[in-house]
């Protein structure tokens, strides 16, 4: 599998970058938002782990660049600054199938990538198909409209797959926030966290169906028609 890891400070990217050699990983390396352009620009990668404190902006702008091969899916992991709420929620939005926040634990972001690729490999499973033309390939890992890619990060695939297996069901936020994220949701530290990946999961469907398959119980969580 191929990483471009994005990384200003030397420390932790050659800290970084040697854990993605013993694990046999082909690595490039940006240190700065101009190069990490140019190496996507060159190709797709299977991983991009992105620094958010660049010397030459905000890593967090990145993360649609990175993720934009229909073709070849990327999981993005980003590196937030602080270990505060609310660029973990921004890299969530833009697509970032992780956020953790510095100083990087680097037995926690491999078991993140082996969750991830574990998720991406699978066994296969039938697809569920709902909606007008809709069809989530569980083996996959992703959905489309009438044959059509539609881009989803890897919690927002998550979320929506838990609301499809349980369809009629209410489920709490505390229960997707578990499902999803694989770790008490004690953790999570913000109520917005599953509202997020929801909100972009009915900007993707969005331009494909006029009605909202994703209904918010007040008070509760939601529901997938």
């Amino acid at each position: 599998m191929e990483v471009l890891l994005v990384e200003a400070e030397a420390r932790p990217r050659q800290q970084l970058h040697r854990f993605l050699q013993r694990a046999q990983y082909g690595v490039d390396i940006a240190t700065t938002m101009a190069e990490a352009t140019a190496c996507l620009d060159r190709r797709p990668y299977d991983f991009v782990l992105l620094a958010q404190d660049l010397p030459d902006g905000d890593g967090l702008d990145l993360i649609c660049l990175a993720t934009r091969h229909e073709a070849h899916p990327t999981s993005c992991i980003v590196f937030t600054a602080t270990p505060d709420v609310e660029p973990r929620l921004r890299g969530f939005a833009l697509g970032a199938d992780e956020c953790l926040a510095k100083p990087v634990s680097v037995a926690e972001l491999e078991r993140r990538m082996r969750v991830i690729i574990r998720q991406r490999v699978g066994h296969k499973r039938p697809a569920i198909h709902f909606g007008p033309g809709f069809v989530l390939d569980l083996a996959a890992r992703r959905l489309c409209h009438q044959g059509q890619y539609v881009h989803l990060s890897r919690m927002q695939f998550d979320v929506l797959h838990h609301l499809l297996s349980h369809r009629g069901q209410v489920l709490t936020r505390e229960q997707l926030g578990a499902y999803i994220s694989r770790r008490p949701v004690a953790a999570l530290e913000s109520s917005n966290f599953i509202d997020v990946h929801i909100m972009n999961v009915r900007r993707a469907l969005a331009p494909y169906a006029p009605t909202d398959f994703l209904e918010t119980v007040n008070g509760v969580g939601y529901r997938a028609a």
